[in-house]
């Protein structure tokens, strides 16, 4: 199965890179481009791409504009949009994760990590650049509007782990290996926290675990 890519991106260069990188995996194919984010919306609404790839800063609609008009809460069917940003701590981020994006990278994160992450949303998961996700979410969680909404039924102590190592920007195999649980059971655990904390994915797992305060004392990994 292809995957279907929309590109949002100001920059010719950029959107161009990006295409090549991601028209080379056998997966992959970018089936549209958008230099701001009113054609990336319209884009998007009219070819239901796979995964939205949207820069942050774009001239008319920004990324945060856009993505919330995508993957907004109040979006019935909310379509999977990563985030690619130049800065490591943009503050508009942490909005533009608010806002329903699976995830963010780095423009320079890679080819690699850049496939995976598309991979991941296509899936209905997120990978978040482990070495800014943690750093950026202790920086602005802090800011984050109160009171944070409480789980439906308390968390148990597995599932305190589990939210710990996604908050951390662990993959799920990462958190099998590190819990010496199975992958399903990693997927179980997730499933659970997602409808206790009423989160969509993994990525608001994460915002929840710095909002509250249970990240506060653990040191990032690498």
């Amino acid at each position: 199965m292809t995957i279907r890519v929309l590109i949002a991106d100001d920059q010719e260069l950029v959107r161009t890179g990006l295409s090549m990188i991601l028209d080379a995996q056998p997966d992959i194919e970018v089936v549209g481009q958008a230099s701001d984010g009113n054609d990336a919306v319209a884009l998007a609404r009219r070819l239901r791409p796979d995964v939205c790839l949207f820069d942050i800063r774009m001239p008319g609609l920004d990324g945060i504009q856009a993505t919330r008009m995508l993957a907004g809460p109040d979006i019935q069917d909310p379509m999977a949009v990563v985030i690619i940003t130049t800065f490591d701590l943009d503050e508009y981020v942490f909005d533009a994760l608010r806002a329903g994006a699976k995830g963010f990278l780095l423009k320079d994160a890679g080819s690699e990590l850049l496939a995976q992450a598309i991979r991941a949303a296509a899936n209905g998961d997120a990978l978040i650049a482990p070495n800014v996700t943690v750093r950026l979410l202790h920086v602005f969680s802090a800011a984050a509007p109160s009171p944070v909404p409480q789980p439906i039924e308390p968390l148990t102590e597995r599932e305190e782990q589990v939210l710990a190592d996604v908050a951390r920007g662990l993959s799920n195999s990462e958190i099998a290996t590190n819990l010496y649980i199975t992958l399903s059971t990693v997927k179980t655990h997730i499933a659970s926290l997602m409808t206790k904390l009423g989160a969509r994915n993994r990525v608001e797992i994460a915002i929840w675990a710095h909002q509250t305060g249970r990240m506060r004392d653990q040191s990032p990994r690498p």
